[in-house]
């Protein structure tokens, strides 16, 4: 009975198993029940198991990639999964089938009067500090900020998600593994650099800061604009600015070319010699809605007159975002430089009518 009272008890591991192994021992299903009156064991949450030695197995990934055990631990400590943030990622809209849905009525909804209104009052507030960034790294002052609206509305939304719980949740969760892995070991490189782990707040899906930018593009191009050693992006309106000129220049933007202009095609205008003819490496789906590249000068000889300045050996492709004699644009090089944004045709045109309508 002395033995179990001990297992009844909760003795230790080992003690129970050497009182198992003694000759003597024969213990009936009943005795070897749990403790008298108590509860059933906790069930294993096993997403929960998983992920915790799915973190181990990131934490050595980023120390082999150079990241601090400080880092590290700093970064992976104490999370959790999070199913909010799983449930918002599957609930994202995949790729459609048939006509895309119209442009303007998105314009209107996503953009408006008062996004256009505010985006003039901050060129204005803000005009000597980005006309300052402007010329260092020759994109528009209009586009900086018109970015800095559409991505959070001039800062007043940028998410308040744990970006590090929610880049290895999305991470664990597995269907994009390979990239939300890679921004979380890259979001322990920003703590090796300094940024306190209070500040790592963004969106569910990992962006944060003005200009929303993901851990892998904070390490690239983010800029210290105001001189203080610090490219906080969060709370800087320096640091915000000239991260997103340097976004843009290192995309390849292309200074003084216009980032696209409306147009105007005659009757009966021939569509049908202007697919492109080679399927794009990146972004295919978007990119297949455009023409064949040609210059200026050759749309113009072929009925297409601009409705805006751009030089004739500008090369530019033709869109109609709402199909033929709805609207149509001649866009540049520029226009896939926004898309390196975000690659929606959507979003890259509601980006340069809002800078168009700010510069006015």
């Amino acid at each position: 009975m002395e033995l179990m009272r001990n297992l009844r008890l909760g003795a230790p591991l080992g003690l129970v198993i050497a009182l198992f192994s003694l000759p003597e021992s024969r213990l009936t299903a009943q005795e070897i029940e749990l403790p008298l009156g108590g509860p059933p064991p906790a069930p294993v949450d096993a997403a929960a198991v998983g992920f915790q030695s799915y973190l181990q197995l990131v934490g050595a990934k980023a120390r082999g990639q150079g990241v601090s055990q400080q880092a590290v631990d700093g970064i992976l400590g104490g999370l959790t999964y999070n199913p909010r943030v799983v449930a918002l990622d599957r609930s994202q809209p995949g790729s459609t089938t048939g006509s895309p849905p119209a442009f303007w009525p998105y314009y209107q909804r996503h953009i408006g009067a008062a996004r256009i209104n505010q985006g003039r009052s901050a060129l204005a507030e803000n005009a000597e500090l980005v006309r300052r960034f402007e010329a260092e790294y020759g994109v528009p002052a209009s586009m900086i900020v018109a970015i800095w609206g559409k991505e959070t509305f001039y800062g007043r939304i940028k998410g308040d998600f744990d970006l590090a719980r929610s880049l290895a949740t999305l991470a664990y969760e597995g269907r994009r593994r390979e990239l939300f892995e890679g921004e979380l070991i890259a979001l322990m490189k920003m703590a090796d650099r300094g940024v306190p782990r209070a500040r790592m707040l963004g969106s569910w899906a990992g962006a944060f800061g003005n200009p929303q930018f993901l851990p892998s593009v904070f390490l690239r191009v983010a800029r210290d604009g105001d001189g203080d050693g610090d490219a906080d992006i969060w709370h800087s309106r320096a640091d915000t600015f000239a991260s997103i000129a340097n976004y843009f220049r290192d995309a390849g933007w292309r200074a003084g070319e216009p980032w696209g202009v409306r147009a105007s095609l005659p009757a009966g205008f021939d569509r049908s010699q202007l697919s492109p003819r080679i399927e794009a490496p990146s972004c295919p789906r978007v990119l297949a809605r455009h023409s064949v590249w040609k210059t200026v000068g050759e749309w113009r000889a072929l009925g297409v007159e601009p409705r805006a300045a751009i030089a004739d050996q500008t090369m530019a492709v033709l869109f109609e975002p709402d199909g033929a004699g709805n609207g149509a644009f001649l866009l540049t090089g520029n226009y896939r430089v926004i898309l390196h944004y975000n690659c929606s045709n959507y979003y890259a045109l509601s980006v340069g009518l809002l800078a168009d309508e700010i510069a006015r």
